[in-house]
């Protein structure tokens, strides 16, 4: 077993170690519980890290559409999230805002 491999399977170990852990200190914990709220927070902050990249500064596919057409796909995806809630109508209305731009421009 080389280095990488090694080091792959202690990632491994390690990540079903951490959400074991996170199991069992979760089924103690009230949903109101300050450390509960603490790492939703972080999830959100990760997620929205991850978007933020997405958008400013893309790869793949995505990074073929112009600026201003992502920008206005995420627009329209908070408006729409302000608007009605959800999760799933906004993600939707703001690819297809974001693909209709991007179509338009070209």
């Amino acid at each position: 077993m080389g280095g990488a491999d090694l080091a792959l399977l202690l990632l491994i170990l390690a990540c079903l170690l951490l959400r074991a852990a996170g199991l069992l200190l979760a089924g103690h914990l009230r949903p109101d519980h300050p450390f509960v709220r603490w790492a939703a927070s972080v999830a959100l902050a990760t997620l929205a890290a991850f978007i933020a990249a997405a958008v400013a500064a893309p790869s793949g596919a995505l990074a073929g559409i112009p600026w201003g057409a992502r920008l206005a796909g995420v627009v329209v995806a908070i408006g729409w999230m302000l608007w009605r809630g959800g999760m799933l109508a906004p993600l939707i209305a703001g690819l297809g805002a974001a693909a209709a731009l991007h179509f338009l421009a070209t």
